[in-house]
């Protein structure tokens, strides 16, 4: 009777709705976070060579281990608010907590120019660091309200989904970039654009985003029913509060291996997620000869192929999990290994680039980007995997151990890479990255684990097995 309930449902529930609404809001509102992340790494080419930007605007004279410190500014503040904004996520639900760390956030970014003009790199810094403290619990939000809203079968696609905003973003930013910063708007035009589209986006979720599908009211109760019913052997409290009075088992979650392995393999992909990331700007300036526009152009391209092999990945996940031809932790460790050991080559390989060979250099980038972005359906939603319950905790912790390798990494670049214009310098910066995503996978070959973890439900509930999802 019960697994015919859950077939009846799963049949009336709409092929597009409410969900797929939530998915794309929340899509949205991580492209716009990150184009307020990335605009520094795009503008900070404009605003040390005044040649590349609309001359009207000055130029500045920093340091290359001056610019590392401002690339890194931002992890210093978003390392800190990980755990507490992931505490507040579970309390409070996602929405208010992300609509509130991207709508802020956006608005220091309107305020960049500004504080530029007053205070110099030192004041730019603390603007940043300001900004990582506020989105802080971006990552967090999203991954608990996914836990309500996205049923196990389709957390490869609709949840990938939603994280694919990062890159679009990304994409956004870069492609957009070269052409303001050359217009009558200057570099100030770059941080605009983004404080501007993260208001905007905050006003849409404010009236059409919903914590649960419970709270939602433009739905059909036949949806309700399919996603109720779909979470309920996972996460659904035994009564409506019971959810957000639930305590963190903290020593639980220290103690477990699976969680130790996801937190290791996101350290590891943050450090080479925000090499390139940060970087790719100023290699496409220093070692390949590319200038503002051209630059933002070719450093868009691989988040590009980011942005469409993630729906490529997607895709066929979800047709290998639902026909039955692997299981999940078999999904989660393939799309892993093919998101961080594909890239490791090309990686090495743009070490060996010089102007003569912008157009491999820009080959091997696509490669290396684009293909990483299969991790997005390994390590990235694992963490709902093993605690639908405490999904947005689990992102919090792992997230702050992460960034602690997003804000070391700009800064060992400028360790390393004294002479922008010195490819032996470049050369070691990429094998580092090379290094880092051998490991975090290699951990979570051995180790990782995507069945739910018995400290994932209230004392007064017993764990079940979800037939559904092959585990």
């Amino acid at each position: 009777m019960e697994n015919k309930r859950k077939v009846d449902s799963k049949n009336k529930a709409p092929f597009f709705g409410a969900r797929h609404v939530q998915c794309i809001l929340i899509f949205l509102g991580t492209a716009a976070a990150f184009t307020q992340r990335v605009n520094l790494s795009v503008a900070i080419v404009a605003m040390m060579d005044k040649n590349s930007t609309n001359p009207n605007f000055e130029e500045y004279q920093w340091s290359e281990q001056t610019k590392s410190y401002l690339l890194s500014a931002f992890f210093w503040g978003y390392f800190v608010t990980q755990i507490p904004g992931s505490q507040l996520a579970h309390k409070f639900g996602g929405k208010i907590t992300l609509l509130l760390s991207i709508v802020l956030s956006g608005l220091l970014a309107l305020l960049t120019p500004l504080s530029v003009r007053l205070g110099d790199w030192q004041l730019l810094f603390a603007l940043r660091l300001c900004q990582g403290l506020l989105q802080g619990s971006t990552f967090a939000s999203v991954h608990t309200l996914l836990s309500k809203w996205i049923p196990a079968e389709e957390r490869s696609s609709l949840g990938t989904f939603c994280y694919s905003g990062m890159a679009f973003g990304t994409v956004l930013m870069m492609f957009v970039s070269g052409w303001i910063a050359s217009s009558t708007f200057g570099w100030p035009g770059i941080f605009y654009f983004a404080g501007i589209l993260s208001v905007i986006w905050g006003f849409i979720w404010y009236f059409v985003g919903a914590n649960t599908p419970s709270e939602c009211k433009a739905m059909t109760e036949a949806e309700r029913l399919y996603i109720e019913t779909a979470i309920a052997t996972t996460a659904k409290p035994e009564t409506e509060n019971e959810q957000v009075t639930m305590k963190t088992p903290w020593l639980k979650i220290l103690s477990s291996v699976p969680f130790w392995m996801i937190l290791l393999t996101q350290s590891t992909y943050a450090w080479g997620y925000w090499t390139l990331m940060t970087q790719i700007p100023s290699y496409m300036k220093s070692i390949l000869g590319q200038d503002i526009q051209s630059n933002a152009l070719m450093s868009a391209a691989p988040y590009l192929a980011d942005l469409l092999l993630t729906f490529v990945f997607c895709f066929l996940s979800g047709f290998l999990i639902k026909r039955g031809y692997i299981s999940v932790v078999v999904s989660r460790k393939l799309f892993n290994t093919i998101g961080f050991w594909v890239p490791i080559v090309p990686l090495i390989l743009l070490g060996y680039m010089g102007t003569d060979r912008s157009e491999l250099a820009l080959i091997l980038l696509i490669i290396a980007v684009g293909v990483n972005s299969a991790g997005n359906l390994g390590f990235l939603i694992n963490h709902i995997d093993l605690a639908p319950n405490f999904a947005g905790v689990l992102m919090g912790m792992a997230n702050s151990a992460a960034n602690i390798m997003s804000l070391l990494a700009p800064l060992t670049v400028g360790f390393i890479v004294t002479d922008a214009k010195n490819v032996l310098q470049w050369r070691i910066v990429f094998y580092i990255a090379s290094g880092m995503y051998f490991v975090g996978n290699l951990l979570f070959i051995l180790f990782g684990q995507a069945k739910i973890q018995v400290w994932n439900y209230p004392k007064t509930r017993l764990p079940q097995r979800d037939e559904r999802v092959g585990i």
